[in-house]
């Protein structure tokens, strides 16, 4: 099992920059890839970054790509999403996830998710 929680959500001006991070529970961190998601009020909620198990590779939504850096420490059980050139479309609650696949089964976490807010 894993346990997210996410944090360094905040109010900051289009231009700003922000750094979210996410620190997860268990000694089975780095078996997980790890991505971001976001949902903005009455929108779905949409994939914004993902690395994996290694951090060696990212892929970034079109909307986020040049702006947006995600990047981990599996030593110590955390992954950041780095956010510069702030839009006011970016404002959303930003969530973490993990992910596993193994044996055919695809294995989901989530945290409780960040508020982000960018003023225009």
């Amino acid at each position: 099992q894993v346990q997210l929680v996410e944090s360094g959500g905040g109010l900051v001006q289009a231009g700003g920059s922000l750094r979210l991070s996410c620190a997860a529970s268990g000694r089975t961190f780095s078996h997980y890839d790890m991505g971001w998601f976001r949902q903005a009020p009455g929108k779905e909620r949409e994939f914004v970054a993902h690395i994996d198990r290694s951090g060696g590779t990212t892929y970034y939504a079109d909307s986020v790509k040049g702006r947006f850096t995600t990047s981990r420490d599996n030593a110590l059980n955390t992954v950041s999403l780095q956010m510069n050139s702030l839009k006011p479309e970016d404002t959303a609650v930003y969530y973490c996830n993990a992910v596993r696949s193994r044996f055919g089964r695809t294995t989901n976490y989530w945290g409780q998710g960040t508020q982000v807010t960018v003023s225009s």
